[in-house]
Parts: structure tokens; sequence; C-alpha cells
């Protein structure tokens, strides 16, 4: 089986074979082998091979003419010289071509001395006088707002024009061959390997595999895993503004704060702003999109170069907003609808889960997003009634997804006298639970310490084999409520409404009369969605057949 690459335009194995190319057999050759690597040609593709035609032809006019790709081969070693170019019988210059700015950083490279030890070697009557690089400098700039294609391909050719390609001379070291022998030796005996991070990392084909820990195609051991402690923690956190989230997270160990409105005035942790960055070179204006800085900022923390712990992003929401704005400046259109039916709206999700996604499988032990709650929006029950629902602010398709990426999804709540709690007990009409098992509180006091004894608490009923998936049982305040409405109604007089009413503060209809010394009470119940008290016409207790109760006069 073969796999069908599909390289970058700039690709620097991609382009540095073309100029490799192009030195040894010319532009159009190189051009076509520069073509032939893509599955379809691009305006990126084109500005490239400008970029090497022109790049090419000045190489040209400095190397000598010699063999190119020269093999030189034994039990120990293989490689290709880039050119060896006769200088008299038996002597020989090494020429490496490199397609780089980076100068100063092959002077150190062993890979010259190496070659010419090899080479005279199995070449025991010639041998190599000097040894150069030819670096070819490259030029990469992004497209100005404002700024069409002719024009940003017409300002890279005229920012090309004056550079020259630069021949580093080097000196000989016997050293850099026995360092090259060592390594040898201790990669033929080692059994561990540990990591060795490098600049050139980013060339490797294992890099997401060895750096971000990607493991595609990979079977775990067939082994159960211990659950038995939490170690990683991902937290959803709403509420009204100045409720105290981003004080209560203040709290919480090595935090950075990834902010998107500015309110970081009364917080002690260090913190990014997630904003467009602006800056002004002469005439010219540059923003950097906040979709962008975020995505940047995301790519940095991935590294794990750091000793932060707890990564919040506050606000959730405005990275949504970001996400938007920064697509529609991408795709050239004004609103998800302008892109064709569906598509902008898919396109613009997709960017932004994605993102998200790869926050929350960072390698940190806590993850927070935090967002405003919305309480604008309201559902009518069964009965024509009217709630107001309360849930992040976020448009719902991106909140369930959020949701499924987190353990957990608390709710600050500010009483009348001032108490702050979290609570994450889902209902009907509020947005929150999660998936802790075990959990015997749904309302803590408003603090990191307490939001922690909540996974304690759940660690320690996995372990005991008490945590259960089995629902939670109906909220205790509105069970309390029905049944004093219940006893109020019952002590009322004969003479009730005919039809049963819900009050939005019991949520229960009034109850029914009483009826013959023979009858049963019965035990009001809670319909789960509606709210509306129902009961069972025959048996009390029973929930296999309920009737709305009715009042008659």
């Amino acid at each position: 089986m073969k796999v069908i690459q599909d390289p970058a335009a700039d690709d620097p194995l991609v382009i540095g074979t073309a100029l490799h190319t192009g030195i040894e057999r010319g532009i159009h050759a190189a051009i076509r082998e520069y073509y032939a690597a893509y599955n379809a040609i691009t305006d990126d593709n084109v500005l490239e091979a400008m970029k090497l035609e022109c790049q090419i032809e000045k190489a040209r006019n400095i190397v000598p003419e010699g063999e190119f790709e020269k093999l030189i081969s034994n039990e120990r070693f293989r490689g290709y010289l880039d050119l060896l170019a006769p200088v008299e019988p038996g002597v020989f210059d090494l020429w490496d071509f490199k397609y780089s700015n980076h100068v100063d950083r092959y002077a150190d490279s062993g890979q010259l001395h190496i070659y010419k030890y090899f080479f005279e070697k199995t070449h025991p009557r010639q041998r190599i006088r000097n040894m150069q690089f030819l670096v070819v400098p490259k030029v990469q700039s992004k497209i100005w707002n404002g700024e069409d294609l002719f024009q940003y391909r017409q300002r890279i050719m005229n920012q090309i024009q004056p550079t020259k390609p630069v021949v580093l001379p080097v000196e000989y070291n016997p050293a850099k061959v026995l360092e090259f022998m060592e390594a040898d030796m201790n990669m033929r005996t080692a059994t561990v390997f540990e990591k060795n991070e490098g600049w050139m990392c980013k060339f490797c084909e294992y890099a997401d595999y060895c750096q971000k820990g990607r493991t595609y195609m990979l079977l775990p051991s067939n082994e159960r895993r211990n659950i038995s402690e939490t170690k990683k923690r991902k937290i959803w956190i709403y509420g009204a503004a100045f409720s105290g989230k981003t004080t209560m997270l203040d709290k919480a160990p090595d935090s950075l704060n990834l902010n998107t409105d500015g309110n970081i005035q009364f917080v002690t942790m260090p913190y990014i702003a997630i904003k467009d960055q602006v800056t002004v070179e002469g005439r010219i204006t540059r923003r950097k999109w906040a979709w962008e800085v975020f995505k940047e900022t995301i790519d940095e923390l991935e590294k794990k170069q750091n000793t932060f712990q707890t990564i919040i992003i506050d606000l959730l929401e405005d990275t949504r907003e970001m996400c938007r704005v920064y697509m529609y400046d991408k795709l050239k259109i004004q609103h998800e609808s302008d892109a064709g039916y569906g598509k902008g709206w898919d396109i613009i999700k997709t960017e932004y889960l994605t993102t998200i996604r790869r926050f929350f499988n960072m390698d940190y032990e806590n993850l927070v997003v935090v967002s405003h709650e919305d309480v604008s929006k309201d559902i009518t029950k069964k009965n024509g009634q009217n709630i107001t629902r309360i849930a992040p602010n976020i448009q719902d398709a991106v909140a369930n997804k959020v949701a499924g990426m987190v353990d957990i999804v608390a709710r600050v709540v500010v009483e009348e006298d001032g108490t702050r709690t979290l609570n994450f007990k889902p209902d009907e009409v509020i947005f929150g639970g999660g998936r802790l098992k075990g959990i015997r509180e749904t309302t803590v006091p408003l603090s990191w310490d307490a939001l922690m004894g909540v996974y304690e608490q759940a660690n320690e009923a996995v372990e005991k084999g008490t945590a259960s998936d089995a629902p939670e049982a109906p909220n205790s305040s509105v069970v309390k409520k029905v049944e004093e409405q219940s006893t109020k109604q019952a002590k009322a007089p004969e003479n009730v409404s005919s039809e049963a009413t819900t009050t939005p503060e019991a949520d229960a209809p009034a109850m029914n009369p009483p009826e013959s010394d023979n009858s049963k009470a019965e035990s009001p119940v809670v319909e789960p969605n509606s709210g509306e008290v129902m009961t069972d016409a025959n048996e009390p207790g029973k929930r296999t057949r309920r009737t709305r109760r009715t009042a008659n006069k």
C-alpha cells in the first residue's frame, strides 16, 4: 500500500529536492519535479515555483562543474554528495546545498566532515580539498490585508531580487567524525531510547506521535485501567456577571488565564490577552486576529514546556465569536449563510470544535472554561406556562458538544443573602450536570477546594465500589413544596376550582377535595418534564398508570 502525500506548498523536503534538481539539471526540470509532488496545484505552489526560478538561477552561477549526487557506500555508511567538483586529478571540492535562512546553524554541522572521511576511506587515492555549504535564502511573508494576489507576488519577488546565496566554508574537524562514530555505536547497543527533542523534530514523520502523544492505529494493552483516582479534571463553569467565577479560579494551582474580556484587574494569576493584535509599519497596518492568537497559544501550550497546572479559558463564548470573525475574513464572507447552504455553518463549527477539542486534550491537571449565563430564552410547558431557561451564553449545538468534552458543568448561584454556591445538578430548565459518579453533594460553596472535594467524593466512591449509574432523585426542594401544597389544599374548603392550576412557586396543581372514607389517600408524583403533579387513580405508590388529578365541586 502506498500513501498518497499532500505536502504543503513550502514543504522543506519538496522544495529542497527541487532546488537540488534545478542546480544540477536546470530550472525547467526543477519546476516539473516540484509540481509533480502535488496532487493539484494552487496559487501558493505557483508562488513557490516563482521563488525557485529566481534563486536557482543565482545558485547555478556560483557552483562549479562536477559530479552531482555522488554515492559513497561501505558496510557502515551510505550517503550522497550533492556536488563533487574536481580541482585537479584525485583532488576535489565538496559542496552541499541548503535552502534556509539559518546559515549559522550549518557551521556546527558534522555532515560534511563525515562525507569527507568516508569518501577518502572508500577512495584511498583521492582526497577532498575544500568543503562548503551553499545556503540559498528563503523569503516568506503572508498576504497583507487589502493586497490582491498580483500585488502579493510582486512584493515577494521584489524582496527576493536583492538576496544572494551564501557560500559557507567548513574546516575539517576529525572530532566531528568521532562524535558520529560514538553516536552510531550507542544507537546500535541502546535498549532504552529517550526523547532528544530539537529543531529538526518538525521534519520527522513521527513528531505527532512523539511530542503530542497521538497514537494512530496503535492498540492499548488488554488490561483494565485503574480509575480510582481522577488525575485530570475538565470543568465548565458558568454564571451571571460579577458572580465570582474568575475570582474563585484565582485560587487554582499554577493557573494561566486565557482572557478574552480584559477583566483581570482583581486576580493575581498570570494571563494571556486573547485579542486582535494590530501593528503599524510605516503606512501599513497589519492585524492578527484574536482567533489566530488563541490557536498560537494552544500550539505553545501543547508543547508542555512550562510549569502551569491549570489552564482557563475566560470567556468561552468570546472565543466562538473570535472564530467566526476570523473565518469570515478567511472565507471572504459576512455571514455563514453567504458560503452556501449549510457550508459556512459547518466550516466554522468544525474549525471551532476542533480547536476546543485540542484544548481539552492537553496534558494539564485542570482544564477549565468559563461562560456567562443566558436567561433570555423561555420554555413553554404543556400547560402553556412559560419558564425561564438558564444555560451558558453560547449556541446550543456548541454547548452540547462542549458539555460532552468535560467532566462536570457547574453553575454559580448568588443567593439573596449573598451566599455564593456551585450547583451541578441537572434540572429540566437549568443546564448542568456531569459524568462524576457517587457524589453526595450537588451544591457546594463557591471555592476551589470545595470543587476539588467533589472529585475526591467521586474517587472514594470508585474505590469503595459505591458509584452508581442510577438516575438521581428528584430535587428535594421541589418535592417538599409539592408536599406542602398538598397539605394546604387537603385542609381547604370543598368549593374549589374545577381545574387544577400550577403555581410557579411550587410547580404543582391544586389537589382534589377529600373523597369517601373508603377511598385511599394518594401521593402526588412530580412529572419529570412538565412539573405537573400526577397520581395513580387505582393504587397509591404505583407509577404504571397515571391520570391528572382534577378537582370536582
